[in-house]
């Protein structure tokens, strides 16, 4: 693992960078590596607030935030004008890290928004009155190319990929570029990919480091030279409700996330 160096103190906080953290493959570790790369950037002193982007609720679930229990969520800021960012953010257990959760009523969103004006941009409006209380926002996607994945990257600065280092996953990476591509050219020119992070590793495998040579040769300096390897200590954390940070601080996975949020500031993706 590359040892990047402790990210510096901010002297103040904002405006954010916003990196939304698309794959449209399911279960490839992108919700894993949002609750913990963003738990790890709080710990060396950044303001972060995470998007729960998905129905299914799961980044608002791993920090602790039922989110079957909540009234407000990213759904209100979306559909009702007259409920604003500030309204739906809550803390988090994590010093420095806040969430504006999400539940199954998000799923309805993606039909409601196709009628209305500049449907693609209604999650930027949303979050621009709070962007300069941040360093940095994660939006967690969920894994579609619909609505709701455009309004994340017309929002975001920023795309980071988490990747399953197995074959079917880097297969879906093309279509997933390709909308990024179309996002770029006809929405959000200032729109780039980040990184992209190769998760579930397994070195005692082959295929798996086949895999990530392969990303390697296609996307180059791109690809993020810490590794997230594969292990059960992150579903224990999420059954937790917490971030592997501090619910087992010094295992391996944590130390491996805190590397990845080293690397992400020193590539300029955070703060």
């Amino acid at each position: 693992m590359s040892d990047f160096p402790v990210p510096a103190p901010l002297g103040g906080h904002g405006p954010a960078r916003i990196v939304a953290l698309c794959n449209q493959k399911g279960g490839v570790g992108k919700t894993t590596t949002t609750v913990n790369v963003a738990a790890a950037l709080a710990e060396y002193g950044r303001r972060v607030l995470v998007v729960d982007f998905d129905p299914q609720g799961a980044a608002s679930a791993g920090l602790g935030v039922n989110p079957n229990e909540i009234d407000s969520t990213i759904y209100d800021l979306l559909m009702r004008s007259s409920v604003k960012a500030a309204d739906v953010i809550r803390r988090t257990q994590v010093e420095g890290l806040d969430l504006i959760p999400a539940n199954i009523d998000l799923s309805a969103a993606e039909v409601q928004l196709v009628g209305e004006v500049a449907r693609e941009s209604t999650l930027s409006r949303g979050l621009r009155e709070v962007a300069d209380d941040y360093d940095v926002v994660l939006i967690d996607c969920q894994p579609s190319l619909g609505l709701l994945t455009v309004n994340a990257l017309v929002a975001a600065h920023g795309v980071v990929i988490p990747l399953a280092c197995e074959y079917f996953a880097m297969r879906g990476v093309a279509l997933l570029v390709e909308t990024i591509d179309k996002v770029q050219d006809r929405l959000n020119p200032r729109l780039t990919i980040d990184a992209i992070i190769p998760t579930m590793y397994d070195g005692r495998t082959l295929h798996a480091q086949e895999v990530v040579e392969r990303v390697r040769e296609r996307f180059g300096d791109a690809v993020t030279e810490t590794l997230i390897h594969r292990t059960v200590k992150f579903p224990d954390a999420t059954i937790a409700a917490e971030p592997i940070t501090t619910f087992a601080p010094k295992h391996t996975g944590a130390e491996a996330y805190r590397a990845l949020a080293r690397e992400l500031v020193a590539r300029g993706v955070a703060a």
